[in-house]
């Protein structure tokens, strides 16, 4: 049976669609969904998944529960597989084909969007290639939740010149929570960190609780 999913619409599509973006190494799989009518804000949010090699994927818990935050203040979202994971064609490049992926998803969104504000947010894997791409994209606001700071070279990165929010839960069996905090310490320009008492990596019975934090956090901040 053939996929009749769209390759590359023309625009972004005005209500939930999944659809393909021809990326590096062939197609993305990707979801965008649009805010209520009559609520949407002049911004768009592009979100990165957890590690493709431990089941991560734009269906995920988390990334789920921060669209949908983001969408209910008013964003247009959008979310999409890494290559080779789902229906991304590609194999998994340990973060640096992947950073070429969310480049080139930036990239649509900024040509079918052009006068909204690009936000970027990731969860573990996705938070340290969503903090790569902030390196060179002009993001008005990124979100890093559970950023994997001891797995890769963050200390080489430098914060964006743009609101940032770190979440971290405080009962992380995956992220330190402790080189988390001391890696925030480390830097010249310091994100907002908000610390999620009693959550694990995956906030396991805590998901409401992260989509009311996201939504009270982001509002000073929106378009």
């Amino acid at each position: 049976m053939s996929d009749k999913r769209q390759t590359d619409p023309a625009g972004f599509p005005a209500e939930q669609r999944e659809f393909f973006l021809t990326g590096p190494v062939g197609r993305l799989e990707c979801i965008c969904d649009a805010p209520e009518s009559g609520k949407a804000r002049a911004a768009t949010a592009v979100l990165c998944h957890p590690h493709p090699q431990h089941g991560g994927t734009m269906r995920n818990k988390v990334v789920t529960i921060m669209e949908r935050a983001l969408r209910e203040s008013g964003l247009h979202t959008l979310r999409f597989n890494f290559r080779g994971t789902g229906e991304s064609e590609g194999e998994f490049d340990d973060g640096n084909g992947e950073l070429d992926d969310l480049m080139a998803v930036a990239d649509w969104v900024r040509r079918v969007r052009p006068d909204d504000d690009l936000w970027l947010g990731g969860f573990s894997f996705g938070a340290w290639v969503s903090l790569r791409a902030a390196q060179d994209l002009p993001v008005r606001m990124l979100i890093s939740i559970a950023p994997p700071v001891e797995r890769y070279g963050f200390e080489k990165l430098v914060a964006p010149n743009c609101p940032w929010l770190v979440v971290q839960g405080d009962e992380d069996e995956v992220v330190s929570p402790r080189a988390v905090f001391d890696w925030i310490d480390s830097l010249d320009r310091k994100p907002e960190l908000v610390v999620m008492e009693g959550s694990g990596h995956f906030f396991h019975r805590r998901l409401m609780d992260l989509r009311g934090l996201l939504k009270n956090a982001v509002q000073p901040h929106l378009p």
